[in-house]
């Protein structure tokens, strides 16, 4: 058994379902069950015995050591996150809970109960931390992509407060040995994303006939992830990542803010065209830029893929067509009647971590 922390969210539902569809090995599922956490998220998943879903916190570190001592877990996969950089900046506290107090909470459970294991346990558990490209700060126009080895320079409590989880997750490797892995990825996108991130965010207010505001000029660029290709990396780094190595997962799709909207506006004029029968770009409106606001990311994951074999599989094009196809197949705004109250004052504008 692995277990997942964050597994009701955005990646982690999607690598809980991608686990148990290329393993028989059973997933124990702990989550908070937050605001962008939700049991809609797992509903394919309802009566199969290889899933056990526990609500709990990482912070409470009680749980999670009474929940390694029962189900004995060879791997823990930790996605568990505060992600949204508009809410790090209205509301920092619960970033550096989560994300610094919970992933410290986390390390300290998993360290004694690692230490505990007999020889052959001990040399094949792993922690993966998942994290962010955004812990290396902002890139100008001509920079090389982030790699392994750049240096951290996080512009935001929320990429701060990353930036700290993985540092923490690497002392505790070098200082008590705890086999561990983590992964800097570029932004996801795909399935079941609450709707405050960019992607669900415009397909959501779009149809909805809503304004579409778009921070500054919209020219900040980002790498764009399928979220299908993140869980397969995660796979293979698993399988077989070296103990305290660090593994970029980007894929080489860098797009601008505005080229983003501008490509979903189009995909929906013709898979949904608006009943007003203007194009939904009339809707994108330029607003005031958020403060802090990180110009471009780009990831170089060129060790993942010659250490490790793994390559993204879906195209930007492809990708964002099933993805746009999967939101208007299951209608976001049905699946929880508070989903405006929860990305209340946040959804005014686009958010760009796609991690949670």
């Amino acid at each position: 058994m692995i277990l997942v922390t964050g597994g009701a969210g955005f990646i982690g539902s999607n690598f809980v379902m991608d686990w148990l569809r290329w393993h028989n090995e059973p997933v124990l599922n702990l989550d908070k069950l937050t605001y962008a956490g939700s049991q809609y998220n797992l509903s394919t998943l309802h009566g199969d015995v290889r899933h056990v879903f526990v609500r709990g916190d990482i912070c409470d570190t009680q749980l999670v050591s009474a929940l390694l001592a029962q189900y004995h877990p060879r791997a823990i996969v930790h996605l568990a996150a505060e992600s949204h950089v508009d809410r790090a900046i209205h509301g920092p506290a619960p970033f550096i809970k989560t994300n610094v107090d919970g992933t410290f909470s986390l390390l300290q459970a998993a360290t004694a109960y690692w230490s505990a294991l007999g020889a052959h346990e001990r040399n094949v558990f792993r922690f993966l931390h998942v994290s962010t490209d955004e812990v290396f700060g902002s890139l100008g126009p001509d920079d090389p992509p982030f790699q392994e080895t750049s240096a951290y320079a996080p512009n935001s409590p929320y990429s701060a407060s990353k930036a700290a989880s993985d540092h923490l997750v690497r002392a505790y490797h070098r200082t008590y040995g705890l086999p561990t892995l983590t992964v800097n990825c570029s932004n996801n996108y795909g399935p079941r994303q609450f709707p405050e991130k960019l992607i669900p965010l415009v397909i959501v207010r779009a149809l909805a006939g809503e304004p579409l505001p778009m921070y500054g000029d919209g020219q900040q660029i980002r790498d764009w992830l399928y979220v299908g290709d993140h869980c397969a990396a995660l796979r293979c780094v698993l399988a077989a990542g070296m103990a305290g190595e660090t593994y970029n997962v980007g894929s080489r799709n860098e797009k601008t803010n505005l080229d983003v909207v501008e490509g979903l506006c189009d995909i929906l004029d013709s898979l949904a065209p608006a009943p007003w029968n203007l194009s939904y770009r009339r809707q994108i409106v330029h607003v005031a830029d958020r403060p802090g606001h990180d110009r471009r990311y780009a990831i170089d994951a060129s060790k993942v893929e010659h250490m490790l074999g793994w390559k993204p599989a879906m195209s930007f094009e492809s990708g964002i067509l099933k993805t746009t196809q999967w939101y208007l197949d299951n209608d976001v705004r049905t699946h929880d009647e508070s989903w405006r109250e929860k990305a209340n004052g946040i959804g005014q504008h686009y958010g760009e971590a796609g991690r949670s």
